[in-house]
């Protein structure tokens, strides 16, 4: 079986990534997500999550430690989970485990959120260029990524 990490922030776009819960049992998979009062409850009901602190960047100073905290956690998880493929709707709790996992020779599907249908994400500007494969939600996406595929809504 091939081994699949999902990982997406917590809020909406963990809420898209889990989209794709039918097919999680078709892989080794792995979900990473931050750790939250909502999100507590996931190991109950799947096999193989972990947790990332939860940050924002609305707390510039403390948002600093807790971005280089989960960079160096995503480095250990990446090689406790050794994914061959690494899917994420993102935001900048995945961009540090991808970035990895390219390095490490994974390949990289970033889904670009449903809630931009006509500007890019930071995380999409970040994972673009590393991405094997990059769907957008919205046809005008594909104007902002060229080489990206239009995917539809996960919905």
């Amino acid at each position: 079986m091939k081994k699949v990490l999902f990982i997406a922030s917590t809020g909406g776009h963990l809420s898209e990534l889990l989209q794709l819960k039918s097919c999680f049992n078709n892989y080794d998979y792995y979900l990473i997500t931050e750790k939250t009062n909502s999100t507590k409850s996931l190991t109950n009901q799947y096999s193989n999550v972990d947790y990332l602190v939860f940050g924002t960047k609305d707390h510039i100073v403390s948002y600093i430690f807790k971005f280089g905290w989960n960079s160096l956690k995503s480095l250990y998880l990446y090689f406790k989970i050794r994914p061959q493929y690494i899917i994420t709707t993102g935001t900048h709790t995945a961009v540090p485990i991808c970035y990895i996992g390219k390095i490490f020779g994974s390949k990289i599907i970033f889904i670009e959120t449903f809630a931009n249908s006509e500007s890019k994400t930071l995380a999409g500007k970040m994972l673009y260029p590393i991405s094997n494969l990059f769907i957008v939600q919205w046809e005008s996406m594909l104007k902002l990524y060229p080489k990206s595929i239009y995917g539809g809504w996960i919905y």
